[in-house]
């Protein structure tokens, strides 16, 4: 069995295929950008855990993150998604998904793609970090900080430095992987 990092909780399978398919792996499809932010966004104040098991009930609450459709749901459709027991039921995040749905599209408008815009913050490449234990591993950096006020500029919502560190993590603009994880600086 190949060392994995130490957050990994080997006894949920959906959480043990995340690290090792898709956790800090360079992600560059808009579509798959878009899930994993609102993703980020809902775990604000839950455990990654929460919001890994309920990513399927999401999928579907959220017409399967299709940005346009999104945008375009109607207070009255969100609203609908409140009564949704497989769903993180919190209002603000319920809203946020399309507020962001909203920002995301701008931000394609002008920068042609969602992902030209996030990886212009580390020129194209993976910053590969030293984390010798991912309890070292810091909360919020600058970088975080600086897209986290980017982000909230451009209208964004539930994108704080702490979440925003975690969706740069999870899509490979950062290496976060512990020193001695066998997924350490795959591509």
């Amino acid at each position: 069995m190949s060392k994995r990092c130490g957050w990994v909780k080997m006894n949920n399978p959906l959480y043990v295929a995340y690290h090792d398919e898709e956790w800090g792996q360079p992600l560059h499809d808009d579509q798959a950008l878009f899930e994993l932010l609102c993703m980020e966004t809902y775990q604000a104040g839950l455990s990654w855990e929460t919001v890994l098991n309920k990513r399927q009930a999401f999928r579907q609450a959220f017409q399967g993150y299709h940005l346009q459709r999104v945008a375009e749901m109607t207070d009255e459709e969100l609203e609908v998604l409140m009564n949704n027991p497989a769903i993180i039921r919190n209002r603000a995040k319920i809203f946020a998904t399309r507020a962001n749905a909203q920002a995301f599209l701008q931000v394609q408008e002008e920068f042609g793609s969602f992902d030209a815009y996030l990886w212009s913050f580390v020129e194209g490449k993976t910053i590969v970090n030293d984390i010798p234990d991912y309890s070292q591993a810091p909360a919020k950096t600058p970088l975080s900080e600086k897209i986290s006020k980017d982000l909230k500029k451009r209208g964004f919502k539930f994108t704080g430095p702490v979440a925003v560190l975690s969706f740069l993590q999870a899509a490979g603009l950062i290496d976060d992987h512990e020193n001695d994880c066998a997924w350490k600086g795959l591509k």
